[in-house]
């Protein structure tokens, strides 16, 4: 088949043109600008454009289909063109759900957790040997792409992104996948500028349920109240799986499961991610997996790139850095930590980064999630506020949202590496949570004049 790409330089969208590349497909893209990693993988695989920007031209009629990024305005020229030739185009999801509509589909849905759990779902299949296709949103350990697209392998896990499919569907993402088994890891409201109300963002976990058959399973996490009242208002007659945090304790820094087969020393810790880890187990026991399997291949898992990733460590500091921007992502990493290693202090840093972070009317949800932190920072940039088109901030308000009055705010990356560097690094942990990058800090560069 031959495929072209609208918005390719996208992290989704590189990766899943990367997949058809290695299916033996004729990829072709398009995209206004493009940045590494996706810019030199694409390079080395020969897919990356030769010039940036929209090029009506490179759509001919044997092109089989167009693939939309959600990158890709609605009125996109490339777009515009393959619409006036009546040339097939799939979004992102839809494309994967049409290579999937034949296999076993397991989808992880969630407002936290659940690049984790699809990430150590794909460790342990890896390591029984198990051939699988899946899609998840993030670098792991062992695995070459973010997406896998095969002919042979019975079944395929999504992570289930609730975001916008596109600027022609305003579906969530996991709508489209059609679950033959779900899980929902956590209900906590994200997305403001598409789900206004907290009301209409549990509308979408309530639909992706409700698309489990009566044949299929949902596992979902029965530690939080808004995932069980969403499951227990279902109709459906599916199986429905309930996991909390297993049995554990904490061992000079390591954290050892307490299991049916004997005790499981882990590489990960925090609760949040021994509840992912009970998901995880609960969806690979449906795919035929024995618990005794699940855990000797647990017991090596790392964790995904920027999940409470180790970026250094000595005999009495270590330096994370996590995606958390959630406020219940913020509280469980922090939490985490300070369970992990409680005779240490904690520096927590926190990055205000996406639109509902930086919107003034959704900075109350944060109150109380960094309490756990003995020392809070929250770093925002002007200019991401400025690009949003969102109202200024100040630190007086960031302080009063957090309810920490000592809270520390800073909006320069060189002014907050200056007062990194300053503190005295003994008994400590330095934790810095974003979804961004603290307008291009060097996390590696940091780590090292700390150490």
């Amino acid at each position: 088949m031959k495929i072209h790409f609208i918005a390719i330089g996208g992290s989704a969208m590189h990766n899943l043109a990367l997949a058809l590349h290695y299916k033996g497909y004729e990829v072709t893209g398009s995209d206004d600008e493009i940045f590494d990693p996706a810019k030199s993988r694409l390079a080395a695989c020969g897919l990356l454009p030769e010039k940036f920007g929209w090029f009506p031209e490179k759509l001919t009629e044997d092109i089989d289909a167009i693939i939309l990024g959600m990158h890709a305005r609605g009125d996109n020229p490339e777009l515009a063109r393959a619409r006036r030739m009546g040339l097939k185009i799939y979004s992102y999801p839809e494309f994967l759900y049409e290579q999937s509509k034949d296999k076993i589909r397991v989808v992880i849905g969630g407002s936290h957790g659940k690049t984790t759990i699809t990430a150590m779902i794909l460790h342990v299949l890896r390591h029984a040997g198990v051939d699988c296709d899946y899609m998840v949103g993030a670098k792991l350990e062992g695995f070459d792409v973010m997406v896998k697209l095969t002919e042979k392998a019975p079944f395929m896990i999504f992570e289930g992104d609730e975001y916008l499919t596109s600027a022609l569907d305003p579906r969530p993402k996991f709508h489209l996948y059609k679950p033959d088994i779900g899980l929902i890891s956590g209900i906590a409201w994200d997305h403001m500028n598409v789900f206004p109300t907290f009301d209409k963002y549990v509308d979408q976990f309530r639909i992706f349920a409700e698309m489990v058959p009566d044949n299929g399973s949902l596992i979902y996490c029965q530690e939080d109240e808004t995932v069980c009242q969403v499951v227990e208002a279902l109709q459906g007659k599916m199986l429905k799986q309930p996991y909390s945090v297993p049995e554990f304790r904490i061992e000079k820094g390591v954290t050892v499961l307490n299991t049916s087969i004997g005790e499981v020393p882990l590489k990960v810790f925090g609760r949040h991610n021994l509840m992912n880890m009970e998901g995880a187990r609960l969806v690979c026991k449906l795919l035929e997996i024995s618990d005794e399997t699940f855990y000797a291949a647990i017991s090596s898992y790392n964790g995904a790139s920027n999940r409470l990733e180790l970026m250094a460590a000595s005999d009495t500091v270590n330096i994370y850095r996590d995606f958390a921007h959630a406020p219940s992502k913020l509280k469980a990493t922090i939490e985490a930590v300070k369970e992990q290693y409680p005779e240490r202090w904690l520096v927590a840093c926190f990055e205000l980064h996406t639109y509902s972070s930086l919107s003034q009317g959704f900075l109350s949800q944060y109150e109380g999630s960094m309490e756990k932190a003995d020392e809070a920072i929250v770093y925002f940039s002007p200019h991401a506020l400025e690009l949003k088109k969102l109202p200024m901030l100040d630190a007086h308000e960031i302080r009063l949202a957090f309810g920490k009055e000592r809270l520390q705010v800073f909006t320069s990356p060189n002014e907050l590496q200056a007062y990194l560097l300053s503190d005295k690094w003994k008994d400590t942990n330095l934790l810095m949570m974003s979804s961004g990058n603290y307008d291009g800090l060097n996390m590696k560069e940091l780590s090292a004049q700390i150490m």
